[in-house]
């Protein structure tokens, strides 16, 4: 019998890829093609949703001709994609009024000050489970609204779309207008129980409904690509990429969690059929839907700098030509040298949800190397999962007990053992890291049946390293003193 496959879409933040998958979950080939980032002012960051489309079109084309893949022998697509970033679009032409507002954007700040003056968080809190903060779509779009002539007016007679990035793209591939239920729960304008748009949200934040997209379970057939090189296969599956990943790792049960080392680190944890209210700085969010069955929900942290940090050290700082190089450079000392780099470029994330900090480098003296720098770049990534691990202990009744790991920056093995150091758990990374490509694949499969349930998921997966926490406790707690220290250092700059 003939080999089919299935295609997943992963746009994230800053890049496009396509990976394709065979009925293993082994990856047959990947297509990868970055696109511009757009910086108009300070803390402003946008791309450009044409280009992003443009380059989609790119990397489903390679991947396929690189694997040798013909249309016919895909049985789905699916799609992950960077979440809170929000596009809108005119519905008669498919041209985006505006460039995309990215989710690390933080323009909606004194927006969300005068909703919390208004309505209070806890308000939003209770419906949506997410805090008042500039990370999410909801406001980024009455930003647009309110300041792009006549949109507004436009909105309200249906003539422009509102959707994030999954959405936008299915629009382009299918004519549907539709989101997943997990990139409609990052918005701050959907139900968390009901997975509804929110009419009372919808007044609060004046959007008009007439723009939102149907929200749909996260594998189940939007519709059939309309045109290029897998028109006429089915769009099987969309979730947001933090989401996707869980799926992706074959959390499936309550309790069992990951996070992903990207651009920024997202840590979910699943809750299984009812969500969890966080009283100490998480989000409460849809970890999928498949099909008709309930829902399963999360906890999550979101960091919004990791990788991007390492970025730069190398783009703004010079420090190191590539990324792998902050791995040798970092190895070059013993210590940090008593320097804590804390990247609030945009505002502390989770646990914190503070918009005013900015980032700071602590404990400076002349002892002070690239190297120590090098090493303050990765230890950072460590010490904010550890605060987001915290937070998950407590609001949950099970504690973590090992962390499964993936992303770009799980290749970095000094970084693998510090973060199973600081968070005394063993880090598990899986054969197949680029878990959040894998969960798209994985729900669109279900979705038309290439895949028949999730213990052959779950079968699939494989562990292919394993770190075990080898630091003093001692150690450990006056480490994270001291960059408890290094973070109360960042608030209160920013107006």
């Amino acid at each position: 019998m003939t080999e089919r496959y299935v295609a997943a879409i992963d746009q994230g933040t800053t890049s496009s890829r396509c990976i394709v998958f065979d009925s293993d979950g082994t990856i047959v080939t990947v297509a990868r093609r970055e696109h511009r980032q757009i910086f108009p002012r300070p803390g402003w960051v946008e791309h450009d949703a044409e280009e992003i489309w443009t380059n989609v079109q790119v990397v489903l084309r390679d991947a396929l001709a690189d694997a040798g893949v013909d249309s016919d022998r895909v049985a789905a697509i699916g799609i992950t994609n960077q979440r809170e970033t929000t596009v809108v679009w005119d519905r008669a032409t498919g041209r985006p009024v505006h460039n995309a507002i990215v989710w690390q954007d933080t323009r909606t700040g004194p927006l969300l000050r005068r909703l919390d003056e208004a309505y209070g968080e806890d308000w939003f809190r209770s419906r949506t489970g997410l805090p008042l903060a500039t990370y999410f779509a909801g406001p980024k779009l009455r930003w647009l609204l309110d300041n792009v002539d006549g949109l507004r007016d436009r909105a309200e007679r249906g003539e422009v779309l509102f959707g994030t990035v999954d959405s936008w793209l299915i629009w382009k591939l299918t004519g549907r207008h539709v989101t997943d239920v997990t990139n409609a729960s990052r918005t701050l304008l959907m139900d968390l129980r009901t997975l509804r748009w929110d009419p009372e949200l919808l007044d609060a934040l004046e959007i008009p409904a007439a723009m939102l997209p149907e929200i749909r379970s996260s594998a189940e057939i939007y519709g059939t690509a309309e045109g290029g090189v897998l028109a006429g296969t089915p769009v099987a599956s969309a979730l947001g990429d933090q989401q996707a990943a869980l799926f992706g790792q074959t959390c499936f049960q309550p309790g069992e969690g990951k996070c992903t080392y990207g651009t920024g680190s997202f840590l979910l944890l699943n809750t299984g059929a009812t969500p969890v209210e966080s009283r100490h700085g998480l989000l409460t969010t849809v970890g999928y839907r498949i099909g008709a069955e309930p829902p399963a929900y999360a906890l999550e942290g979101a960091i919004a700098v990791t990788g991007s940090l390492v970025q730069w050290l190398r783009d703004n700082l010079g420090l190191i030509s590539s990324a792998p190089e902050v791995e040798e450079l970092a190895r070059t000392v013993e210590d940090n040298g008593g320097c804590y780099i804390v990247p609030a470029f945009s505002g502390l994330f989770a646990p914190h949800w503070r918009s005013d900090a900015r980032g700071v480098i602590a404990g400076l003296t002349g002892y002070i190397t690239k190297g120590h720098l090098a090493r303050a770049v990765l230890e950072a990534s460590a010490w904010q999962t550890r605060e987001v691990v915290d937070a998950m202990d407590a609001d949950s009744d099970v504690a973590l007990r090992r962390l499964r790991v993936d992303g770009g920056m799980t290749e970095n093995e000094l970084l693998m053992q510090f973060l199973a150091d600081v968070l005394d758990v063993p880090v598990v990374r899986p054969t197949i890291t680029e878990t959040t490509c894998l969960g798209a694949a994985y729900a669109a499969g279900l979705a038309v049946g290439f895949w028949p349930d999730l213990a052959t998921l779950r079968r699939q997966w494989r562990e292919d390293a394993q770190w075990l926490p080898a630091m003093d406790p001692a150690h450990r707690d006056r480490e994270l003193a001291n960059w408890h220290k290094a973070v109360r250092r960042t608030l209160d700059w920013a107006d």
